[in-house]
């Protein structure tokens, strides 16, 4: 049997669901399969608890973790940023129908062994042992230029050239030092690592106003996380793209994807041939179109109390500069707990995640894990970053994203404030699946 389709989707990640659900939406005739009967792909949420014991081949789970189903374990961690891309697509798309999302309690930033709140409001900032006296006016000249900065205006830049001059001279230009420096590029503007200070700052100063904005939202922290986790976004957009007519197919093995004169023309699946004019899929379906740039170490802990030094938060970021640990890149702490859905009562899940740099990964998380202890039980894992060889422009095999982000940012009047309620309608709590 022949069937034919404009687009054909292969796996059920984040990104995979957003593009067939805007590509739904748009009217495009859309089928996705995805080999693993459950959504979400690399970024699912595992439930119940014993499903992920036996996905990382461990022994257990012990009596005193509670009821397997109240667990959904996030296999990659993400906060969304409150007012960043990603959420605005989830409103725009009205894909906030299917999903609660409470705001993250704190951010925080390690700074000679101990961590610090990331100060939210001026009064924390003032009273913030981050940085000194006169550090902490400096650094507010710093944030006041960087909030009344306007792209299209340049008498918000005062004369420089927010194109041509580098970060670091910008930071050298308001007298600043190495503290303020990391504080502002790695717990503001979130790099993992130091390259973008030779870069222009614009892209810099995007990302702290993006961090402002999103705090300005909820006060506590810019971070936003669904409740029952985060493989309820994926989801929301397959529910999305279904409502609009697309087909998803889901524990069903795909064998070929079938090329004419180098494009794109089907896929053959358990016998069947579909046939598409473009294919969007994760690296794992097209293993000779992808290369290996790097490894990622995440450990995922489970606790029975809070992080100490945090309030008592039940959810919290951490992030450890690389500098601070002697490493290229930083260490990333994410914390929910039981108040998300994620895990039974009185239980907290932490994840700890970096690059890989060492032949020893599990070392280089230490710094990270030691904020934890007690762990009652952590589960370990290794993976390989995969990027696109080409970008799909002749073969309509595709991993590209920007078109579509671009599609829906540039809608504007999108407020997230309606994402967070206190209820909702329709509250998903089922894990679906086909």
């Amino acid at each position: 049997s022949m069937q034919e389709f404009d687009i054909i989707v292969l796996g059920t990640g984040l990104k995979e669901c957003i593009l067939s659900g805007l590509m739904s939406v748009s009217g495009k005739k859309v089928l996705h399969i995805d080999r693993n009967p459950y959504y979400g792909g690399e970024s699912a949420s595992i439930s119940p608890l014993e499903e992920v014991y036996r996905k990382f081949q461990v022994p257990g789970p012990a009596k005193s973790l509670g009821r397997g189903r109240d667990w959904n374990v996030d296999l990659i961690p993400k906060f969304l940023l409150a007012s960043g891309q990603l959420v605005k697509m989830l409103v725009y798309t009205e894909v906030t129908r299917y999903l609660d999302f409470k705001v993250i309690e704190g951010s925080y930033v390690y700074k000679a062994g101990k961590i610090h709140k990331v100060p939210s409001t001026e009064a924390e900032a003032l009273s913030s042992d981050l940085m000194g006296m006169f550090d902490k006016r400096r650094f507010r000249k710093l944030l006041v230029f960087i909030l009344n900065f306007e792209e299209g205006d340049p008498r918000t830049h005062q004369d420089i050239d927010p194109n041509r001059t580098s970060m670091r001279e910008l930071f050298r230009r308001f007298d600043l030092g190495p503290d303020i420096m990391e504080f502002t590029g790695h717990a503001l503007a979130l790099y993992r690592n130091d390259d973008y200070l030779d870069q222009p700052c614009v892209q810099t100063i995007r990302r702290i106003k993006l961090y402002t904005e999103s705090l300005a939202r909820y006060n506590c922290s810019p971070y936003l996380y669904p409740l029952y986790g985060l493989g309820e976004l994926p989801q929301g957009f397959a529910r999305l793209s279904a409502v609009h007519g697309g087909t998803y197919i889901l524990n069903r093995g795909v064998e070929d994807i079938v090329l004419d004169k180098g494009k794109v023309v089907a896929v053959k699946s358990e016998g069947a041939v579909f046939r598409c004019k473009q294919l969007i899929c994760d690296p794992s379906y097209v293993p000779n179109r992808v290369k290996k740039v790097g490894r990622v170490i995440r450990v995922i802990c489970f606790l029975n109390h809070p992080i100490k030094n945090t309030h008592d938060a039940n959810s919290c970021q951490i992030i450890i500069p690389q500098a601070q640990v002697h490493r290229k890149s930083d260490i990333y702490v994410c914390m929910v707990s039981y108040t998300h859905n994620v895990s039974s009562s009185g239980m907290y899940v932490a994840m700890v995640s970096t690059t890989v740099e060492t032949n020893d990964p599990e070392k280089e998380v230490q710094p990270g894990l030691e904020l934890l202890e007690p762990i009652d039980q952590k589960f370990v894992s290794v993976s390989n970053m995969m990027v696109p060889i080409d970008d799909g422009r002749n073969s309509q095999v595709s991993g590209c994203l920007t078109s579509a982000l671009g599609w829906c940012t540039s809608k504007p009047n999108v407020t997230p404030s309606d994402l967070v309620k206190k209820s909702q309608s329709i509250s998903v709590t089922a894990k679906v699946s086909i």
